[in-house]
């Protein structure tokens, strides 16, 4: 896809020289759209700049939360959303020792969407950047890589940023860093987030659906295979896999050839043995070197981060654009004001973190524990399966307590609605 079909000519205004706005929003993806989306149907003026030509790229995370379309059916786009062309996920069905055991069935939540709708990213920010450019307040800047923080008496004030034609600053009220896990705001602003290290790393990467093949039927399909972890998405004209294997040993998985891959694709999943016969080259594959972080510090004066750019999440359980969407909704709810006023405290700011942080804590620290007593052990065994302990099943056969991490996985913790 080009920039052509992202920005209509006619309505983009090209920024030029320097600009002023109520807000400058660093980053294109789901926690900046979210909240230029928001600010702007409240009347806050709003730049959003995101650095890449368009939102097409590999290996995103697609998954939206039922906390999430819960947010976007109080603006009404959870059914618009719905339009476009998506699958559902209702929980994971993992093999373990030639069973199938299922842990989790979003469909006994108490919500409008119990599921988790898998959409490709690149549909979904259409989608929002097409019902924000509806508000005049908006205004989305492709290619704006921003190289600079403007800031003046120990305040943000807003970028500097390069675009294909030339430099360009924008002045704002507020700037919010929402530009992902790399983000070069958080660099800029001189936040060192502290860091984990999760016990592994993940290939992306895609097979066919052959004619005729059975669909999922809304599940995550995977499993445990000596020390070895698959999750499959059915993504209509083809599977999704994650390949989760010990962190560092992506060079020792290489040297061991393709066609090991594909026998460990097999013998973890064998309703896609002919499926992984069309592997057949690593640049079919994306690394995913997996990190988990948190900024201990998210705002300084005229500057807040959201998103990855505060805290990087884990893919258990594939929260990140849940937690990311929440904090795009706290910071809306508690700055429109200021904003408006042409105001914004050290304290607002303050608040914002104060909200979020904590949800952001807690899950990381579940993640943490996941990864360590579940993840970690199973991939330094060296099993054909995974055997599930009794406790475990008893735990998850009984409604009550199954509940929870449905519960944990699907609304998450501390959710978050829309103040109008």
């Amino acid at each position: 896809m080009v920039a052509s079909t992202l920005v209509d000519p006619q309505l983009e205004e090209r920024i030029r020289g320097s600009r002023e706005t109520s807000c400058c929003i660093v980053g294109g993806g789901p926690a900046g759209m979210i909240l230029g989306l928001l600010l702007a149907r409240r009347g806050v003026s709003v730049s959003v700049l995101e650095a890449h030509a368009d939102f097409d790229r590999d290996f995103r995370g697609d998954t939206i939360h039922p906390s999430s379309l819960q947010v976007l059916d109080e603006i009404g786009l959870a059914e618009p959303l719905h339009q476009v062309r998506h699958s559902k996920i209702y929980g994971p069905t993992l093999r373990a020792a030639n069973t199938s055991f299922s842990p989790v069935d979003l469909r006994r939540l108490k919500t409008p969407f119990p599921y988790v709708m898998l959409i490709p990213q690149t549909r979904f920010l259409e989608f929002i950047a097409r019902e924000a450019r509806q508000y005049p307040e908006f205004r989305l800047v492709m290619t704006a890589n921003v190289e600079a923080l403007i800031e003046e008496e120990g305040v943000v004030r807003g970028v500097r940023y390069q675009s294909t034609d030339g430099s360009y600053e924008v002045r704002a009220t507020l700037t919010v860093g929402a530009d992902g896990r790399f983000s070069k705001v958080r660099h800029l602003a001189g936040f060192t987030p502290v860091k984990t290290s999760p016990p592994m790393d993940i290939l992306w990467f895609r097979l066919p659906h052959l004619p005729n093949e059975d669909s999922s039927d809304g599940r995550v399909l995977g499993g445990f295979s000596r020390g070895r972890i698959m999750a499959v998405f059915d993504r209509f004209d083809y599977w999704q896999l994650a390949y989760v294997f010990p962190k560092g040993k992506y060079q020792e998985l290489r040297a061991a050839g393709i066609g090991e891959l594909r026998k460990s694709i097999a013998e973890i999943e064998p309703r896609l043995t002919e499926q992984a016969t069309f592997l057949t080259a690593w640049h079919q594959c994306s690394l995913l070197s997996v990190e988990s972080s948190r900024c201990p510090r998210w705002y300084k004066p005229g500057l807040l981060l959201i998103g990855d750019a505060a805290h990087v999440m884990s893919p258990i359980g594939g929260v990140g654009i849940n937690y990311a969407i929440m904090d795009a909704v706290a910071s809306a709810n508690i700055l429109t004001e200021p904003l408006k006023s042409g105001r914004v405290e050290t304290s607002d700011l303050a608040r914002v973190q104060a909200r979020r942080e904590w949800p952001t804590r807690v899950i990381q620290g579940l993640q943490s524990f996941l990864q360590k007593r579940i993840v970690a052990p199973t991939l330094q065994s060296q099993a054909p399966g995974l055997r599930i302990p009794w406790l475990v099943r008893l735990f998850f056969a009984t409604p009550v307590l199954r509940d929870i991490p449905a519960r944990l996985l699907g609304l998450g913790i501390r959710p978050e609605h829309v103040r109008n």
